[in-house]
């Protein structure tokens, strides 16, 4: 089955706006079985749109058009539709006398401009918008079915769920759904975790795929053979061990709170160079007070000495970026507090204020309990400040997630280079 994606509009052809709808349809449809062949962007151009509509209906099974049906002149979708099909423009008695209502309830009468969005192609059917004033409409062209829809993403989300694809669900063939498994893996670039899962000769029922989103690949498996799908699940996780972080949906930071709720954790945080970054991923997630107790951005030294009981000896002997100092801020955050674990994070994220000793991307870490601290120091390469901050928030949560699970703090990882680290156990 053929099904295609027109979006419309100068902003968005431009990229003055980020088109979100294409984005979401299209993994909207996976999840139900259903994938895009092609997607288009085009211009408020009633040529160009009437060639993209004759192109595609002669290509596709399904089209699904959004945008250009509101009332201002560039909303030309409706007119581009019936100059395709070589019909008129008629009013759609039901949708006018709707409008009609529908401004008359805030007590105003309906504008010749609004008036418009009554108009559409003779011989389409309405798809009913309870969220705006703009209805879809449907037809059929040559070989394909078209569903045209207003760009509002909420108006075009609830038509979309609610009316089209259960329109397209009884017109075409079923399709058996597929379930997705998502694995998140960090410090393993996406060439060599595809050397390594193509070596696996997942069975042929197995789609394999990878997204990337800075500084973690997801490794996603896709099948409608449930028993298939468990064992690659397996072969992946076995294959991937020391590079992943958790399977299945939600972030990383929900897993995370997961597990420290489960035991009964709580935590504090000391951050230098990732300036409250740290905190910032794990109170996204709604309920995060039940864990996270406190952080601080000690920033600079006096800082660091000041509201987390660093040794100006020891700052003054080892520098700022240093697995000593990094110890010591975790143990002050986690004492403090009075909590079960402190994270420090301190380095050098640029671009400038290295040295040949410490350069641009040293950064140090440390992880305090009540009966050890793990402390490290790690060259993070060839990133921008933004990067290497954002690559120092997962190794910082990913050693709590490996002390949560009783895994080796000193993890492996691909593109970092470990320099230093120290794990001192309390009497």
């Amino acid at each position: 089955m053929r099904i295609e994606f027109i979006s419309t509009g100068d902003e968005v052809l431009s990229g003055q706006i980020v088109d979100t709808n294409a984005a979401w349809i299209s993994q909207h449809f996976f999840h139900q079985g259903r994938q895009f062949t092609r997607r288009h962007t085009v211009a408020d151009d009633l040529d160009s749109l009437i060639d993209i509509i004759t192109e595609t209906s002669h290509r596709a099974d399904v089209v699904i058009m959004n945008g250009g049906l509101g009332p201002t002149s560039d909303d030309l979708s409706a007119e581009a539709a019936a100059k395709a099909m070589g019909v008129p423009l008629t009013l759609s008695q039901a949708w006018y006398d709707h409008l009609v209502a529908k401004y008359a309830k805030s007590n105003r009468s309906l504008s010749v401009s609004n008036e418009k969005q009554a108009w559409l192609p003779q011989g389409s059917e309405v798809v009913d918008n309870p969220v705006g004033t703009a209805c879809g409409f449907s037809f059929q062209f040559n070989r394909a079915r078209f569903y045209f829809t207003p760009g509002v993403p909420s108006e075009f989300k609830h038509m979309v769920t609610e009316q089209i694809l259960p329109d397209i669900q009884q017109r075409f063939t079923p399709v058996t759904i597929p379930t997705l498994i998502k694995i998140k893996t960090f410090g393993i670039s996406e060439s060599t975790l595809n050397e390594q899962l193509c070596a696996l000769n997942l069975p042929d029922t197995i789609t394999l795929g990878f997204r990337v989103d800075f500084p973690t690949v997801e490794v996603k498996l896709l099948s409608t053979h449930t028993a298939a799908l468990q064992k690659a699940r397996l072969q992946v996780l076995a294959a991937l061990d020391k590079f992943v972080l958790m399977d299945g949906d939600g972030s990383f930071a929900q897993y995370l709170q997961k597990l420290m709720l489960e035991r009964g954790h709580t935590l504090s945080l000391a951050e230098s160079c990732t300036g409250g970054l740290i905190a910032s991923e794990l109170i996204a997630v709604a309920g995060s007070s039940g864990y996270l107790d406190s952080s601080h951005v000690t920033y600079s030294n006096e800082s660091k000495c000041r509201l987390v009981n660093v040794d100006k000896a020891t700052l003054d002997k080892h520098g700022a970026v240093s697995i000593e100092v990094a110890a010591e801020m975790a143990e002050g955050a986690m004492l403090n507090a009075g909590v079960d674990f402190g994270i420090a994070v301190s380095g050098i994220a640029g671009p400038g204020g290295g040295s040949d000793e410490k350069p641009v991307g040293t950064v140090a870490f440390a992880l305090a309990s009540k009966t050890h601290t793990y402390s490290q120091l790690l060259f993070i390469p060839r990133r921008s400040r933004q990067g290497i901050r954002t690559v120092a928030l997962y190794v910082a949560l990913d050693m709590l997630r490996r002390e949560l699970l009783g895994l080796d703090l000193a993890a492996e990882f691909g593109s970092l280079e470990r320099r230093a680290e120290q794990d001192s156990v309390k009497g």
